[in-house]
């Protein structure tokens, strides 16, 4: 059953990511689809699919997880940076 989960960071507001959305089954698809219709770079990663499922919605990553959030957010940059 496939799982997602949509952060956001908002450096202004917040001092961490927080997770926007998650689901599993049909949601994930659904957070998966509307991630490509807006051209929001997806990066599959399991096992942080699995601990930031434990991650309340609209809570900050919690610390321990913040150095494989980090490497998530870089990719990203990375990829948007090359089609610019």
């Amino acid at each position: 059953m496939p799982k997602a989960i949509a952060l956001e960071y908002d450096r202004k507001r917040d001092a961490a990511p927080r997770v926007s959305a998650k689901g599993r089954g049909e949601s994930a698809k659904n957070i998966i689809k509307v991630a490509h219709q807006n051209g929001i770079p997806i990066q599959k990663d399991e096992d942080l699919v699995e601990m930031l499922s434990k991650v309340e919605l609209d809570q900050e990553v919690p610390q321990n997880l913040y150095v494989a959030v980090a490497e998530v957010f870089s990719f990203i940059y990375k990829l948007t940076n090359k089609k610019s």
